[in-house]
């Protein structure tokens, strides 16, 4: 099995990454002048979702269909993963009727065993573990605002989970530093944390974490499967809201951005995505240019098989 696979950041270089990222803006200035490029005609992507979406599944989906390809979408009602059939046997299945996979799962492992037996490439859509296409949109936004993020700090405020742990693996791929302020008991995996070494910080007061930062970044309070803990979670997180307030103590040029479903009066304030400082629909959209550069990247162009 000899296929690229994108399972989290650290399976690029960090040039490599960076080739992405800059292609993406490629692709983004192709798409505004109308430049028709299908390097992926005839070429397929499955897309298995465990989990509801709204950018994930129209960025790929539509990235596949503006490169020439076309995607099919796949929700565990719809196929034999849903009724227990062993995660090898559908890879192997279908990587051999595909020409890449995409899979948002709840469990990192579905995604690490999918690619174990998958002769094609298999992207991380999202996982508990990690979200790693929402960090070549959030780099490829900063790149086109502000240039080069390396040297950099960036302020992570609220909960440590995927989201987190992604920007953590950024902070070495991009050679940024990294403060997280987040409640006891939510701090993110110890793993990532003691790959990172002193690049990454942990403070429990987010002022001292957006002190100066160049880019501040949060998310909901909540992730999907953890509805139960609602409530407990919104005590613990109120003093962890970004506000216009919060934000005027980071650098001046400083960017906020939030991969969005935003929860406006928990995580964020509610005026906050209308800041000027907000780059969040620039970040949404990037998803789209930054996963047609990772296609483009991972799946071989149909003209090599002419």
């Amino acid at each position: 099995m000899s296929a690229r696979h994108f399972l989290s950041l650290m399976d690029f270089t960090a040039d490599e990454l960076l080739g992405v990222i800059r292609r993406g803006i490629e692709l983004k200035d192709l798409r505004s002048r109308g430049v028709l490029f299908e390097p992926l005609k005839n070429r397929v992507l499955g897309m298995i979702f465990e989990k509801s979406s709204t950018r994930t599944r129209l960025s790929f989906e539509a990235g596949m269909i503006q490169l020439g390809g076309q995607a099919i979408f796949l929700s565990p009602r719809d196929t034999q993963l849903g009724r227990g059939e062993p995660i090898a046997d559908s890879a192997i299945v279908m990587s051999r009727m595909l020409d890449a996979v995409m899979i948002r799962t709840h469990h990192h492992s579905i995604l690490t065993e999918f690619a174990a037996h998958s002769r094609v490439p298999v992207i991380n859509g999202l996982s508990d573990e990690s979200h790693p296409c929402q960090l070549l949109a959030d780099m490829q936004t900063f790149l086109e605002h502000r240039g080069s993020i390396q040297g950099k700090t960036v302020a992570w405020i609220g909960d440590g989970y995927n989201m987190c742990n992604s920007y953590i693996e950024a902070a070495q791929q991009f050679d940024f530093q990294l403060r997280i302020a987040c409640p006891e008991g939510y701090e993110p995996d110890p793993r990532f944390l003691a790959l990172a070494g002193d690049r990454v910080q942990i403070v429990r007061d987010p002022k001292q974490a957006i002190a100066g930062a160049h880019l501040v970044s949060t998310d909901v309070w909540t992730s999907m499967g953890q509805e139960e803990e609602t409530a407990r979670r919104l005590a613990h997180f109120a003093p962890y809201q970004v506000t216009r307030e919060l934000l005027d103590l980071a650098a001046p040029d400083a960017l906020f951005m939030h991969c969005l479903p935003a929860h406006r009066g928990e995580e964020i304030s509610l005026d906050l995505l209308d800041d000027p400082r907000s780059v969040a629909w620039d970040q949404a959209e990037n998803r789209l240019h930054a996963q047609k550069a990772l296609l483009e990247f991972l799946v071989e162009p149909a003209y090599h098989h002419a």
